[in-house]
């Protein structure tokens, strides 16, 4: 059935891909899914013990109807579960799901949410923290990776490759990340950190370029900006070729002019390669990854396919075509190297995706392996509980070929692709940056290691740095769903 692109958007208010992994899940790579909240969702079917009350017991049984009515994997839910077992909703979900978990289609992807939450973050950016994206590597050294413009730790200083020592509620009771990580994993790093709430202070032991010293930060509400006003956009000269690198943080509305000033500066300077970094992009708006995908697709027709979205056979009356649209500022890129690593999923692996059929070999993973979030979520409200938001995985994505199946990552899709670190000693960016100029190479023609070569092809083209996991709490709010280890 062909219709409107956009009309996807406002049958489902398909608005929030996750990212990473959701709720839960001990990658930390962030990310939830399609869902959001730019039309009108799906009617929540009623619930026999729901009738107004926004008890536990209601809470339950409404999601239970909803999981049973909207859930992409049916097959996999319990025939029969006994809802007073479970303590909170949460666990409740976790049971519901488990099935699916295992199989490696939802992991911790459906969940529930805040609807205030998740409006003000999809809206502006809003959340509350210490403005830091943090990472764990195989020594458990806690490093910043990103310093987001207006938090704390920017102000104070503290910005992508610092490492932190210690932390504590001041400085006579500092505790050092690894006798942490030995006494309660990463949950009792988590918990050291604090409640994501302004107004929570701890004190670091930060190690940078700087020597060592002691930080003290307050958590501070502020605005994520998704393009960097320092690095998110910038022409490039690689030896007199004129590169274009836009840097993506998350898929959020005020993503989209950001996006479209970055290409206009493309446009303007008749850029035709271009790298497109999403290496911790955990996902977020759907509306948002069909604009940066059309400010790629500039040869591209409106009758060209960007995505087929499917539902459950019982739901097929719901599913769509997503075409190209026109955006002013479009550029026809010859070659485009998108940078990704565990940390890029959802809308990131959208925008991959659905440039691959067109580009084919012209369109390279550089870095590491995706995620793999090839499902999307809905929106469900609960009129009983006003602030309940249920996002459950309902559709499953599809680029114009028919690829949809990386639940495993976009590695073993792409036609092209060049392994390379993440490498925290330079800022994003920045040309020599390991990433950066992987991509370079490859735009360039120079060659390059392919993701997934033997450990000896490693040693070879000198990638050694150790691999790292971005940090997660257990039940991420959020913007750290959408954006991996923000605290």
């Amino acid at each position: 059935m062909r219709s409107g692109r956009r009309s996807v958007v406002g049958l489902v208010a398909l608005a929030a891909m996750l990212a990473s992994c959701g709720g839960g899940d001990g990658g930390g790579s962030g990310g939830t899914g399609f869902g959001g909240s730019t039309g009108a969702a799906p009617t929540p079917s009623p619930s026999p013990a729901s009738s107004g009350s926004c008890s536990l017991r209601a809470r339950q049984d409404w999601v239970l109807a909803q999981m049973r009515e909207w859930y992409l994997f049916p097959d996999t839910l319990p025939s029969s579960i006994d809802p007073s077992r479970y303590g909170d909703v949460d666990t409740f979900l976790d049971a519901l799901t488990a099935t699916a978990r295992a199989q490696n289609k939802d992991r911790y992807f459906t969940y529930l949410t805040s609807v205030k939450e998740e409006n003000a973050y999809y809206s502006s950016g809003a959340t509350a923290g210490f403005g830091v994206r943090l990472t764990l590597d195989r020594s458990n050294r806690l490093l910043v990776t990103e310093a987001f413009e207006g938090g704390p730790a920017l102000a104070a200083n503290v910005d992508r490759g610092a490492q932190i020592d210690a932390v504590g509620t001041s400085s006579s009771n500092l505790q050092t990340v690894s006798s942490l990580l030995s006494s309660g994993n990463t949950d009792a790093l988590n918990n050291a950190l604090g409640p994501d709430t302004a107004g929570t202070t701890r004190t670091f032991r930060v190690i940078d370029s700087s020597g060592t010293r002691l930080v003290t930060l307050s958590k501070a509400d502020f605005s994520l900006a998704p393009v960097s006003p320092r690095y998110g956009y910038k022409v490039i000269d690689d030896g007199g070729r004129k590169v274009g690198y836009v840097n993506l943080r998350t898929f959020i509305s005020t993503a989209d002019d950001q996006l479209r000033t970055a290409f206009g500066a493309f446009r303007a300077q008749g850029i035709t390669n271009v790298i497109v970094d999403l290496r911790y992009n955990g996902g977020g708006l759907l509306a948002t990854a069909q604009t940066f995908t059309d400010l790629l697709g500039g040869a591209r027709s409106t009758s060209d396919v960007q995505t087929y979205v499917a539902f459950r056979p019982s739901k097929s009356s719901n599913d769509e075509t997503i075409y190209f649209g026109r955006e002013a500022n479009a550029i026809t890129p010859t070659k485009v190297a998108f940078i990704g690593t565990g940390g890029t999923a959802s809308a990131s692996e959208y925008v991959i995706n659905a440039m691959i059929p067109y580009l084919h070999g012209n369109a390279a993973l550089i870095g590491s392996n995706t995620y793999g979030k090839p499902v999307g979520q809905i929106p469900l409200d609960n009129p009983a509980c006003p602030d309940d938001r249920l996002r459950v995985i309902a559709l499953a994505l599809q680029n114009a070929a028919r690829q949809g199946d990386y639940y495993n990552g976009l590695a073993g899709k792409v036609e092209a692709s060049c392994q390379a670190s993440d490498d925290l000693t330079r800022p994003l960016g920045d040309a020599n940056e390991a990433s950066v100029r992987a991509a370079l190479n490859y735009l360039g023609g120079r060659g390059c290691t392919p993701i997934g070569a033997s450990a000896s092809a490693q040693r070879t083209a000198g990638l050694t740095a150790e691999a790292r996991t971005l940090l997660s709490p257990a039940r991420p709010h959020t913007a750290q769903r959408e954006t991996p280890g923000l605290f």
